[in-house]
């Protein structure tokens, strides 16, 4: 951890650059405007983020405050406004397990935000942010990221003051904003490989419990008239970006494996599924998700995911980053970081899906971050509007 002066000084020179670089945002034409935000406008957004990946960035990228900046951006003047964000995961950035001293930083990181309360940012865990086999499941996650508001003097999140009550556990929850039905789900430690995850760097084939899936489930069985949004670290297999067997990684001249979207090691970590939801109720390779959707196609509208990060142009394996399957849009949104991967796969970037009242459709836009493969801003590329199965409706009186 740094010292509060070293802290206190680095903020200084940030906002001294913030003031002479300026952001640019672009609007292209048919994009709904970003200039009010609020369920009052008619318009619900959602920012969405993953993979901040925050003591790495801290430590090669020269004090790089990935989440922070991000988060500044989001609310400067030239940036964007949101009514709640999405944190798909991977917070942490240790290859071992998760310390202490980067739950502080996360934290401290967090406070960033003056125009939005750290209550309208739900989060759910991804697989650098979990503990080893030895220690309680997930402690530092709960402890320092904190969904339900169990350790608030740590994490600063209260629950009561969540603008959209959640209903559920660290592991698995759920809220709603009118009829959007938001199914969360965090990345475990699969309890069949004895290792452990601090072994194994991330352990990057995406796990959850028996116990999950079957909520998630019946939360989809039984809510028809709900506009689901599943969200997982995860996408499923062979949907978006490199999310087929063995398409985490490359080949060298030799033909044997090695690192490339994700860490590879041999014999470990279920490499073959780095890139997708791999594990269901120890099983591997199960299909439970993909099985259900295809028996129920438009069922779930949405599945948002993360992980790989990767170029914004990359369609390895023939995906790219928005995939429509079993009538179900699954965009990979990875990823804040800029330091955990190969320079170009690490591009800065983030989402926001604006939703509008009485609308089936849905408009999705890519942010850029940084500079590093196109300006700054909006990557109008990338540019989506997405067909719901039924209209938004806002909720009748909303705290957000």
């Amino acid at each position: 951890m740094l010292h509060n002066s070293a802290m206190n000084s680095r903020r200084r020179d940030f906002l001294r650059s913030l003031a002479a670089l300026g952001f640019s945002t672009f609007l292209p034409a048919g994009t709904l405007s970003q200039s009010t935000a609020s369920p009052q406008s008619g318009k619900f957004r959602v920012w969405v983020f993953s993979d901040p990946h925050v003591g790495r960035d801290l430590k090669y990228g020269n004090g790089r405050e990935s989440l922070a900046d991000a988060i500044r951006q989001s609310e400067s003047p030239s940036g964007f406004d949101w009514d709640i964000a999405l944190d798909l995961g991977d917070i942490s950035g240790d290859v071992g397990l998760p310390k202490d001293a980067e739950g502080e930083e996360v934290v401290r990181q967090f406070d960033a935000l003056k125009k939005h309360r750290r209550e309208q940012v739900y989060d759910l865990g991804g697989n650098h942010d979990r503990s080893g086999l030895d220690e309680p499941q997930e402690w530092w996650w709960r402890k320092w990221v904190d969904p339900t508001g169990e350790h608030t003097q740590f994490s600063h999140v209260g629950a009561s003051k969540r603008p959209f009550p959640i209903e559920g556990t660290w592991e698995r929850y759920s809220f709603r904003v009118g009829n959007l039905l938001f199914l969360m789900m965090g990345d475990i430690n699969e309890p069949s490989q004895k290792l452990g995850r601090g072994t194994l760097g991330g352990n990057p084939a995406g796990v959850v419990s028996g116990d999950t899936f079957r909520w998630w489930q019946r939360m989809v069985e039984q809510n028809a008239s709900s506009i689901i949004i599943s969200a997982h670290h995860y996408v499923l297999k062979n949907t978006t970006v490199a999310s087929g067997d063995w398409e985490g990684f490359r080949r060298d001249e030799k033909g044997q494996w090695k690192d490339w979207y994700h860490g590879y090691y041999e014999g470990k970590g279920s490499p073959r599924g780095a890139s997708y939801l791999y594990w269901v109720d120890s099983k591997q390779d199960s299909g439970a998700f993909e099985n259900v959707l295809n028996a129920s196609p438009g069922r779930v509208d949405l599945w948002l995911g993360a992980h790989t990060h990767t170029a914004p142009n990359d369609t390895y394996g023939g995906k790219s980053h928005i995939e429509q399957r079993w009538g179900t849009t699954f965009i990979n949104v990875a990823g804040l970081t800029k330091y955990m991967g190969s320079p170009q796969n690490c591009i800065p970037r983030s989402w926001v899906l604006t939703f509008t009242e009485a609308s089936d459709e849905v408009a999705a836009q890519c942010y850029l971050h940084t500079s590093d493969f196109a300006p700054q801003g909006w990557f109008p590329k990338f540019d989506r509007v997405i067909k719901l199965t039924k209209p938004f409706r806002m909720p009748a009186k909303s705290a957000a």
